[in-house]
């Protein structure tokens, strides 16, 4: 029979960026958009593939090359489990998270590859040493991720996030709506991500100062959600987004979808990501929601995702 795991997309509430520089992170997953991997027995004999029909690929593991961040991530699995590194499955993954987007499409595959081969197996896989093997495939996607991305998504829960630090799970008092526009910008967040760091290279000064920050506003964050303060929150997500236009990471289109929601009634918005493209969230009160997504789309969304964290 075959087997099949999922993995939700992810975003950053606030914190993005800064976080590479050992700053907090607030991440939530998104199970309204997920990916998915299901594994199937080939008769013996048969080589190991990987197919994804979304895109058209079906390719042997054997033959894939090492800067495949999906063969990584299943040879890395197949080593731990101290498995066939040539087993004979074929691999199929699909998704519906939107590809550089910030929604953590990448590590989200990765999550879901990993947890199929372990329950393929029929052995159990914890969060920490999941988000340990997908971080791997991480190194491709971002060059220097901070970990955010895996760790959340493994969790599958509201997490704080601080590099190289033990991540804490945390229960929001209130529920809290958020809608999520997807500019259609695609927006490696490779690139992104290296932007900033010739910045800090040329300022580290003012980057860190700026870092800084963000950091306070996202222990602030903290406090707020854990209190049940959301319009607070909305506040909160405005400075963070001035923050992140000072790093260089904003865009027109983005700023644009950012007023639009807030002009409908949003309580705030900003980037989520790495910026240029990808996504906006905005911090909607339910009876607002339609007038939120309707101004979003009139304003170049692509997409509307509309995700609860709950309480």
């Amino acid at each position: 029979m075959p087997t099949t795991a999922s993995a939700p997309g992810k975003i950053i509430l606030l914190g993005e960026h800064a976080v590479v520089y050992g700053r907090p992170a607030i991440a939530v997953p998104v199970w309204e958009t997920v990916a998915t991997a299901t594994i199937m027995d080939l008769p013996a004999g048969r080589h190991c593939v990987i197919a994804a029909p979304d895109i058209g690929l079906h390719t042997s593991l054997i033959e894939t090359p090492a800067s495949f961040a999906l063969a990584l991530v299943v040879r890395l699995t197949l080593a731990r489990l101290n498995l066939s590194p040539d087993p004979n499955w074929q691999i199929e993954v699909s998704s519906t998270i939107p590809i550089a987007s910030g929604l953590g499409s990448g590590a989200a595959l990765s999550t879901a590859l990993v947890r199929a081969i372990y329950a393929h197996v029929g052995q159990p896989v914890t969060p920490t040493l999941l988000s340990e093997l997908v971080f791997e495939s991480e190194r491709l996607y971002h060059g220097t991720p901070s970990g955010i991305d895996n760790t959340v998504i493994a969790y599958g829960l509201p997490l704080w996030f601080v590099k190289g630090q033990l991540p804490a799970i945390f229960t929001p008092r209130q529920p809290f709506t958020l809608a999520i526009a997807d500019s259609g910008i695609a927006a490696p967040t490779k690139t992104t991500v290296g932007d900033v760091r010739q910045g800090w290279q040329a300022d580290s000064v003012g980057y860190e100062r700026r870092f800084d920050a963000i950091a306070r506003l996202t222990w602030t964050a903290r406090q707020v959600i854990e209190a049940g303060d959301i319009a607070e929150l909305g506040a909160l997500f405005d400075r963070n987004q001035a923050l992140l236009a000072e790093l260089g990471v904003s865009s027109p289109p983005l700023e644009r979808l950012i007023e639009a929601a807030k002009a409908a009634g949003a309580l705030g918005a900003k980037l989520s990501g790495g910026g240029r493209g990808g996504n906006v969230i905005a911090l909607v009160a339910p009876e607002k929601v339609m007038a939120v997504q309707q101004a979003l789309m009139a304003n170049g969304a692509k997409n509307v995702i509309v995700t609860t964290v709950k309480a």
